[in-house]
Protein backbone atom coordinates (compact mmCIF):
# COMPACT_ATOMS: atom_id res chain seq x y z
CA UNK A 1 0.00 0.00 0.00
CA UNK A 2 0.98 3.60 -0.38
CA UNK A 3 -0.12 7.00 0.80
CA UNK A 4 -0.02 10.53 -0.57
CA UNK A 5 1.63 13.60 0.90
CA UNK A 6 1.13 17.12 -0.41
CA UNK A 7 3.30 20.13 0.38
CA UNK A 8 3.34 23.78 -0.67
CA UNK A 9 5.96 26.49 -0.92
CA UNK A 10 6.35 29.71 -2.89
CA UNK A 11 9.11 30.60 -5.28
CA UNK A 12 10.50 34.11 -5.09
CA UNK A 13 8.23 35.97 -7.50
CA UNK A 14 10.83 36.74 -10.16
CA UNK A 15 10.65 35.32 -13.71
CA UNK A 16 14.41 34.67 -13.80
CA UNK A 17 14.35 32.71 -10.53
CA UNK A 18 11.31 30.71 -11.65
CA UNK A 19 13.05 29.88 -14.95
CA UNK A 20 16.20 28.77 -13.09
CA UNK A 21 14.15 26.56 -10.75
CA UNK A 22 12.38 24.89 -13.66
CA UNK A 23 15.65 24.52 -15.57
CA UNK A 24 17.25 22.68 -12.67
CA UNK A 25 14.27 20.34 -12.44
CA UNK A 26 14.28 19.57 -16.16
CA UNK A 27 17.91 18.50 -15.69
CA UNK A 28 17.79 17.15 -12.13
CA UNK A 29 20.99 15.49 -10.98
CA UNK A 30 21.13 11.67 -11.11
CA UNK A 31 22.20 11.53 -7.44
CA UNK A 32 19.00 13.33 -6.43
CA UNK A 33 16.85 10.81 -8.33
CA UNK A 34 18.82 7.88 -6.91
CA UNK A 35 18.37 9.04 -3.31
CA UNK A 36 14.65 9.68 -3.86
CA UNK A 37 14.22 6.14 -5.18
CA UNK A 38 16.33 4.67 -2.36
CA UNK A 39 14.01 6.27 0.21
CA UNK A 40 11.02 4.58 -1.41
CA UNK A 41 9.41 7.69 -2.87
CA UNK A 42 7.34 6.06 -5.57
CA UNK A 43 6.42 9.26 -7.35
CA UNK A 44 7.14 12.95 -6.88
CA UNK A 45 5.28 15.60 -8.87
CA UNK A 46 5.68 19.35 -8.49
CA UNK A 47 3.08 21.65 -10.01
CA UNK A 48 3.50 25.42 -10.42
CA UNK A 49 0.92 28.19 -10.65
CA UNK A 50 2.57 31.60 -10.84
CA UNK A 51 5.14 31.46 -8.06
CA UNK A 52 3.25 28.84 -6.01
CA UNK A 53 4.53 25.25 -5.92
CA UNK A 54 2.50 22.17 -4.98
CA UNK A 55 4.42 18.93 -4.46
CA UNK A 56 2.55 15.63 -4.52
CA UNK A 57 4.31 12.52 -3.23
CA UNK A 58 3.27 8.89 -3.43
CA UNK A 59 5.14 7.01 -0.71
CA UNK A 60 4.95 3.69 1.20
CA UNK A 61 2.55 3.64 4.17
CA UNK A 62 5.48 3.50 6.60
CA UNK A 63 7.18 6.58 5.09
CA UNK A 64 7.90 9.21 7.75
CA UNK A 65 8.20 12.60 6.07
CA UNK A 66 10.34 14.24 8.72
CA UNK A 67 12.70 11.32 9.36
CA UNK A 68 13.00 10.05 5.80
CA UNK A 69 13.67 13.53 4.38
CA UNK A 70 16.53 13.89 6.85
CA UNK A 71 18.10 10.89 5.11
CA UNK A 72 17.30 12.45 1.72
CA UNK A 73 19.33 15.49 2.65
CA UNK A 74 22.06 13.38 4.21
CA UNK A 75 24.50 13.36 1.29
CA UNK A 76 26.77 16.14 0.06
CA UNK A 77 25.22 16.23 -3.42
CA UNK A 78 21.65 16.29 -2.09
CA UNK A 79 22.59 18.99 0.43
CA UNK A 80 23.97 21.04 -2.44
CA UNK A 81 20.74 20.52 -4.41
CA UNK A 82 18.63 21.53 -1.41
CA UNK A 83 20.68 24.68 -0.83
CA UNK A 84 20.28 25.76 -4.44
CA UNK A 85 16.54 25.01 -4.50
CA UNK A 86 15.99 26.76 -1.16
CA UNK A 87 17.63 29.90 -2.51
CA UNK A 88 14.74 30.16 -5.00
CA UNK A 89 12.01 29.72 -2.38
CA UNK A 90 10.14 31.52 0.35
CA UNK A 91 7.82 29.90 2.84
CA UNK A 92 4.06 30.27 2.69
CA UNK A 93 2.34 32.25 5.49
CA UNK A 94 1.07 29.01 7.11
CA UNK A 95 4.57 27.55 7.48
CA UNK A 96 6.03 27.06 10.94
CA UNK A 97 9.35 28.55 12.01
CA UNK A 98 12.14 26.58 10.36
CA UNK A 99 9.75 24.98 7.87
CA UNK A 100 10.11 25.72 4.16
CA UNK A 101 7.82 23.19 2.48
CA UNK A 102 4.52 23.19 4.38
CA UNK A 103 2.39 20.02 4.53
CA UNK A 104 -1.07 20.61 3.05
CA UNK A 105 -4.17 19.16 4.69
CA UNK A 106 -6.39 16.83 2.67
CA UNK A 107 -9.66 18.70 2.13
CA UNK A 108 -11.40 16.28 -0.25
CA UNK A 109 -10.96 12.76 -1.59
CA UNK A 110 -13.44 11.17 -4.00
CA UNK A 111 -12.58 7.82 -2.37
CA UNK A 112 -14.57 8.94 0.68
CA UNK A 113 -17.76 8.51 -1.38
CA UNK A 114 -17.38 5.03 -2.84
Amino acid sequence: MSKSIAQVVDLIDDPEIIAKYEGYHRNAWPEVHAKRKALGIERMEIFRSGNHLFMYLTVPDDFDLEEDFKAYKGTVRNEEWQQIMSSFMQKVPEAEDGELWHVATLAFDSEWFK
